[in-house]
């Protein structure tokens, strides 16, 4: 009787893990469906075709904002080859979102959960920092998790046949 116990309580906690486990490589990605700015939704699943960068981040975060820089420089190199950035703010108020856009001269899609770290979003995709992204493949597919600068160049080159 202990023994069946014993394998109860190590399927259920095995079971919790993976529940909670971080989305990975390999991995067909959740879709997202958030608002823009001007209140229209866009969802991750309409950009397949196109090799998208989900990135997470928000105005009053300063690593994130300096990963802007890169991806501002990086974007327009990539995108009429089939790169799209997807940006998920985290911001609470879309003012302080908005401004950080606008000042970052961010070009890319952007959409925002206000929910925060409470938000369905952030429970969804296993977020527990930002910056975070997630390159994916034109199916759809996760294929690497934070890469940035030359890394990110290199497996888009890969990705876009460049």
């Amino acid at each position: 009787m202990k023994q069946k116990q014993t394998i109860l309580i190590f399927i259920f906690v095995l079971s919790a893990t993976l529940v909670h486990a971080q989305i990975r490589q390999g991995y067909k990605a959740p879709d997202v469906a958030l608002p823009t700015a001007s209140g229209d939704t866009i969802r991750l699943s309409s950009l397949k075709g196109k090799v998208v960068l989900l990135d997470f981040w928000a105005s009053w975060c300063g690593p994130c904002r300096v990963s802007n820089k890169g991806l501002v420089k990086l974007y327009p190199k990539y995108k009429e080859k089939g790169f799209e950035i997807l940006g998920v703010s985290l911001d609470e108020d879309s003012k302080d979102w908005q401004k950080a856009v606008e000042k970052d001269k961010i070009k890319w899609l952007q959409v925002i959960d206000k929910g925060g770290w409470e938000s369905n979003t952030v429970n969804q995709w296993r977020i527990s920092a930002i910056p975070t992204s997630y390159l994916i493949d034109k199916e759809g597919t996760l294929i690497a998790m934070d890469l940035e600068g030359k890394e990110l160049e290199k497996a888009l080159k890969e990705l876009l046949g460049d």
